[in-house]
């Protein structure tokens, strides 16, 4: 499914609306924003006459097609190129958990449902989870039923995705919480389905859920530790 992106991109504040109006024109309609600062220290901004300004964060979801048509806009219309003016990047989505959901972070864009891509030499993915605001404890509890281990909640601001809204009855146009679980890669559709099973569309929650590549991981020796004990208590090693 390597046509399809999780697109990250960073401005500032005051670029928003315009950022917006641009990603409408290309067909991206799903996003999730988030608000955050930069990293410039006072002696910089001082010595360069610039103020400290907030960032705006924002998730996407694109096709590599919507990306190629992007990139010269960005270049030409925000100059992103300029230092300080911005950033976007793309990053591979190895799943989606539903045709529906897929369809669903698409919007208008035109994509073509792949066979899941298969990640060599990965052995955790990132499951990042969209749910509606107040529903990340159902959402944990389905996916530790499926032995995942813990996660971290991030509060996010959705907008667009009309048509989708009417077509599947989900809006990203209200506060969203992310949750983010790091599982391994051979349990990652086990966990992905019972969230949606427990916390997906059709629940209160209105889950969407997809994963990402996560090529190397410090921090999870720990949980390997505890799984190999269980395996030698239960006999399987």
């Amino acid at each position: 499914m390597h046509t399809f992106f999780v697109m990250v991109s960073i401005y500032d504040r005051k670029k928003l609306s315009t950022v917006l109006k641009l990603y409408q024109e290309c067909g991206i309609d799903s996003n999730l924003i988030s608000l955050g600062y930069g990293t410039a220290v006072d002696d910089t901004l001082e010595y360069l006459g610039l103020e400290k300004t907030g960032k705006v964060v924002i998730t996407s979801f694109i096709t590599f097609d919507t990306w190629k048509k992007l990139t010269p806009l960005l270049r030409e219309k925000l100059r992103i190129d300029i230092p300080g003016t911005g950033i976007a990047f793309i990053i591979p989505i190895s799943s989606v958990g539903g045709k529906s959901q897929l369809r669903f972070l698409a919007g208008s864009q035109k994509f073509e449902i792949m066979e899941e891509s298969s990640l060599q030499n990965t052995k955790y993915e990132l499951l990042i989870i969209c749910a509606n605001i107040g529903y990340s404890n159902e959402v944990m509890n389905a996916a530790r039923k499926a032995r995942a281990g813990g996660g971290t909640v991030l509060h996010a601001k959705g907008t667009g995705a009309q048509a989708a809204e009417s077509f599947l009855g989900v809006t990203l146009a209200s506060e969203k919480e992310l949750i983010y679980i790091v599982v391994k890669s051979s349990e990652k559709n086990t966990v992905m389905k019972a969230v949606m099973e427990e916390a997906g569309l059709g629940s209160k929650a209105q889950a969407i859920a997809f994963s990402l590549p996560v090529t190397s991981t410090v921090g999870m020796k720990f949980a390997e530790f505890m799984e190999q004990e269980n395996q030698e208590t239960n006999g399987t090693v």
